[in-house]
């Protein structure tokens, strides 16, 4: 990706994805007229069916989680035969970004206490989406650790093209079969964004003694 797209690709996670986030929380938690729109579109896109569960559970964390660890693993795998110096870096910041997810939605849930859809049993907790972020992290996080072992272009863009439909593939299940509002998704894109450029950005260095591909 060339350097100019790259910084504003930076600047945009740093600062308009973290200030949508912010803006969301707040109507979350204000019942701000935002939400009126949320359940306006959810009505519209809710309907429970089994493709809808199946797709939301590529969002379970015994799904994407072991997808994380083992092209982690090949990743380390790579550059410790290539010799780098620092072979486990990227590996192992991609699984602790992934851990920080948790620690992060728990107590976001805990304080947000947002209720369901119509679909769901009566409860709270459901801002900002697990599944979702958990999804942007483990397949996102995925493609970063993979993309430096990638000997195209076109095997790059597939990596990503590849993260990114997995990732709406689960948002969608989760919005279609009323398991979040859409704004809960929304949200936890906006985390997984921001935690993958922090990912992205501290691998950078560790991966400048591969191939410049």
């Amino acid at each position: 990706m060339p350097v100019a797209w790259r910084t504003v690709l930076a600047a945009f996670a740093v600062f308009a994805v973290p200030a949508l986030f912010v803006v969301i929380t707040w109507q979350v938690v204000a019942h701000g007229p935002l939400l009126r729109a949320d359940r306006w579109a959810s009505r519209g896109l809710v309907h429970p069916d089994r493709a809808s569960e199946l797709l939301s559970d590529l969002g379970n964390v015994q799904v994407a989680v072991p997808v994380l660890l083992v092209v982690a693993g090949y990743a380390a795998w790579r550059g410790r035969a290539a010799g780098l110096g620092r072979w486990w870096w990227a590996p192992l910041l991609a699984l602790l970004v992934m851990a920080a997810v948790p620690a992060l939605l728990v107590p976001l849930k805990e304080w947000t206490a947002r209720p369901g859809t119509p679909a769901v049993p009566p409860g709270t907790g459901y801002f900002p989406s697990g599944h979702t972020a958990t999804a942007v992290v483990a397949y996102g996080g995925a493609v970063v650790v993979l993309r430096p072992w990638l000997r195209t272009a076109r095997a790059r863009r597939l990596a990503v093209a590849g993260g990114v439909v997995l990732v709406l593939a689960v948002s969608y299940g989760l919005v279609r079969r009323g398991y979040h509002w859409p704004l809960d998704v929304v949200a936890a894109w906006c985390l997984g964004t921001v935690l993958l450029a922090v990912l992205s950005r501290s691998t950078r260095r560790s991966s400048s003694g591969t191939d410049s591909r």
